[in-house]
């Protein structure tokens, strides 16, 4: 029997297009790497202890609860786990006094991405009180849905705050792109079955299937994120 459906052009078919953009903060958006270093090498300093520039590479991109565990038990440093991560979120926010600066090419990209009407979701492993002191420089009206790391029970490097943020915005999450800078987020994003666009900030990330590594978020837009949908098999 022959169907007398038009054809459609599968590249175009609505079922292939882009149907979210899902954006990590720190190191994606904002370069916030170094102040949160800074905060870590701060308040070990106060305990007692100074930070070997390798646990750098160890803690970025991660969860707060996995990182201020792995210094805890670097350092031997006598603190609760609850109290460290207290501390960390507090003089981080003091450090940045709600003001930090946006990485080349990410305000023209949220800018972009709200012009072209493409719903966009902040996904971090920062606690929401960060997100909160953060977005003030990013600007909130840029997502329609921001996920922070302690408002779901996992978060980074399992898929569930990809899942969510996709669920929230009615997306499939193969129809969604991730904009990550870490390891840690990559594979978040990767397990979620989401496409990625790796911006690496301190350490090296491969390009592989599903994964485009790009230099910087001016190499990024809308008609290339469009593609990375339109071009799956």
């Amino acid at each position: 029997m022959t169907s007398s459906i038009p054809a459609v052009d599968p590249r175009t078919a609505e079922g292939s297009a882009l149907q979210a953009v899902l954006l990590d903060m720190d190191g994606t958006l904002v370069d916030t790497e170094g102040i949160w270093w800074d905060t870590e090498v701060s308040i070990f300093a106060e305990l007692g202890h100074a930070l070997a520039e390798e646990y750098r590479e160890v803690v970025v991109g991660g969860p707060m609860t996995r990182s201020a565990s792995f210094l805890i038990q670097a350092t031997g440093a006598d603190i609760a786990l609850a109290e460290l991560t207290g501390l960390l979120n507090s003089r981080f926010t003091e450090l940045i006094d709600g003001t930090v600066p946006l990485l080349p090419g990410a305000r023209r990209l949220l800018t972009e991405l709200a012009a072209h009407g493409v719903p966009t979701a902040l996904v971090s492993a920062s606690h929401r009180r960060v997100m909160e002191s953060v977005l003030r420089s990013i600007g909130p009206e840029h997502f329609a849905l921001t996920v922070a790391g302690d408002d779901i029970g996992r978060t980074k490097p399992h898929p569930d705050p990809y899942l969510f943020a996709a669920a929230g915005l009615g997306a499939d999450p193969a129809r969604c792109v991730v904009v990550e800078d870490t390891v840690t987020g990559v594979t978040a994003a990767e397990a979620a079955g989401c496409q990625v666009v790796a911006v690496p900030s301190l350490v090296m990330i491969e390009p592989a299937v599903g994964r485009t590594v790009v230099g910087s978020l001016e190499e990024v837009d809308v008609p290339f994120l469009r593609t990375l949908i339109t071009g799956m098999h």
